[in-house]
């Protein structure tokens, strides 16, 4: 994959951004990049939906751009599930939910994945967050596991 980036779409072949994580301390998530680098007269970047590809759009469709995010696990800043690590304009939005998303790692996947993954609301992945944290359970993570390949592999919520 990484190589297909680099020919595609060129260097760096990771894209890095600065996320709350557990307690809210900031970590550093890698995903594959994407997006092109293209950018106006100005030297701004082109919105999102013009610097957009083909291939950048399957590698989403099949969540191979956050392949990287397993580093992020092995280094301990993330976990395999728990609540999807948010951009940091987002704490505002979580209101009574971010209390506890604080109290977990953010997580490859978890329960919005596998429930609507991006056709839930804001307000239902926050309610879904709230939820995983007070009902966690192992058998629970094996479950959004499973049920995560079979989104991923059927492109569900799309």
């Amino acid at each position: 994959v990484a190589i297909l980036v680099a020919l595609k779409l060129g260097r760096p072949v990771v894209f890095r951004q600065v996320r709350p994580g557990l307690r809210g301390d900031p970590f550093e998530m890698v995903k594959f990049r994407t997006m092109t680098s293209a950018r106006d007269e100005r030297v701004e970047l082109l919105p999102d939906a013009e610097r957009m590809t083909k291939f950048g759009a399957f590698l989403r469709n099949t969540s191979l751009d956050e392949l990287p995010e397993l580093w992020n696990v092995v280094k301990g800043d993330m976990s395999l599930v728990g609540p999807r690590p948010m951009t940091l304009d987002q704490p505002d939005c979580y209101g009574e939910a971010l209390t506890e998303y604080k109290r977990v790692r953010p997580g490859l996947t978890g329960l919005w994945q596998v429930n609507g993954r991006n056709e839930t609301t804001f307000e239902e992945r926050a309610r879904l967050d709230r939820y995983y944290v007070h009902n966690w359970s192992l058998w629970r993570d094996a479950v959004i596991i499973v049920r995560t390949v079979r989104e991923v592999l059927f492109s569900s919520g799309r």
